[in-house]
């Protein structure tokens, strides 16, 4: 299902349609955000219940074909494996059960600052990093409470990085956007 079909107000900063991004190329053809069903209508509760905190959601990946799972695990070095899933093993997101998200403002639309970009590969990176200021913990710590509020759980490495209840359980895709 097409997250900004729940709700068009769910931005997309699908990076991985563009070259900003760690790979430094254009990955997907399209900039569109896909999940399971389940995940996606999940996703958009937690958009509309941020509204009462002054914050929406920026979708910056949701589904991603196989292919480009392969093409991340074979360029990234072994020391920043943790950041990348094995091709393999399948990842959360190959399934439809995994989100990368971030908080813009809606009194001005733009994107928050949450102590480190997304995809970056440093310490920050961790939901548990202890530095940055308290407004960018507060802010990942209300993203994370809402996101496990309706079933997903933070990945270790990442607070930008969400899994839905079940992924498992979804088929390994390696489909184009246009195919869905």
């Amino acid at each position: 299902m097409e997250v900004t079909k729940l709700d068009p107000t769910i931005k997309l900063d699908i990076r991985y349609a563009t070259t900003n991004n760690f790979m430094g190329i254009r990955l997907y053809d399209e900039a569109r955000a896909f999940l399971q069903r389940p995940a996606a209508e999940a996703v958009a509760r937690v958009h509309a219940r941020l509204r009462q905190y002054g914050y929406g959601l920026i979708v910056h990946d949701a589904y991603r074909p196989w292919y480009v799972t392969k093409m991340f695990w074979d360029a990234t070095p072994d020391q920043q494996k943790v950041f990348v899933a094995d091709p393999s093993k399948g990842s959360r997101h190959n399934r439809g059960g995994a989100v990368d998200i971030s908080l813009y403002s809606l009194e001005t639309g733009a994107a928050v600052d949450m102590g480190s970009d997304y995809d970056e590969f440093s310490i920050r990176a961790y939901p548990t990093y202890p530095g940055g200021t308290s407004a960018q913990r507060e802010r990942r710590e209300l993203l994370r409470l809402l996101m496990a509020g309706e079933g997903f759980t933070i990945y270790p490495e990442e607070w930008w990085h969400f899994d839905y209840t079940g992924w498992r359980h979804y088929p390994i895709l390696n489909l184009r956007f246009s195919e869905l």
